[in-house]
């Protein structure tokens, strides 16, 4: 399994439509990073989010996912409340080719604030926009800058493609648009 380089990540986005929309170069001045780096695309955050609240007293529950438990918001800039979190997504739509699974890691800029992404693996043939968690991890609250770098995604092809793709097993999240809460 390889990590692939930026002139394989250009022809598959050019080619293939795997990123959408797609920025060629490194956008860097004034803003959190976002586009083509080295060997990774640094995505960006839409300026769709889910807020989490404890105002119903909700428990949080991925088999009985509660839409209570988060407030929509939209703007350039969500404010996260101290140990708390928010759900988003990337401006970015994905269609991620068979033979190959990406690993998304947070940009350092928010990690060295306290502020961590979680993204599971895109597998095979997934294809969407990225729902985001961004976990404020301190005491304050924090900004996250929306149509701005959020999420590194790095793209492994294997050796050989998979016997099973998502797109094969009618993966739950497959084509989702917007912030998508759980799913069972």
């Amino acid at each position: 399994m390889g990590l692939k380089p930026d002139h394989w990540i250009r022809k598959m986005a050019r080619e293939h439509g795997m990123i959408e929309p797609f920025e060629e170069n490194q956008v860097r001045q004034g803003v959190v990073s976002y586009g083509l780096s080295s060997y990774g695309y640094d995505m960006r955050v839409s300026r769709e989010f889910k807020i989490f609240t404890n105002v119903y007293s909700a428990v949080v529950d991925p088999k009985n996912f509660a839409p209570q438990s988060f407030v929509d918001f939209e703007g350039d800039v969500c404010i996260i409340p101290p140990n708390s979190f928010a759900l988003a997504r990337s401006i970015e739509y994905f269609r991620i080719p068979r033979g190959v699974l990406t690993i998304c890691l947070g940009k350092s800029t928010y990690a060295r604030c306290g502020q961590i992404v979680n993204v599971t693996p895109f597998e095979p043939e997934w294809e969407g926009h990225v729902t985001l968690e961004i976990s404020n991890t301190t005491p304050l609250p924090a900004r996250i800058y929306a149509n701005e770098g959020i999420a590194q995604v790095l793209f492994f092809e294997g050796d050989e493609p998979c016997e099973v793709s998502y797109a094969d097993k009618k993966g739950k999240y497959q084509g989702q648009r917007g912030v998508t809460p759980p799913k069972i």
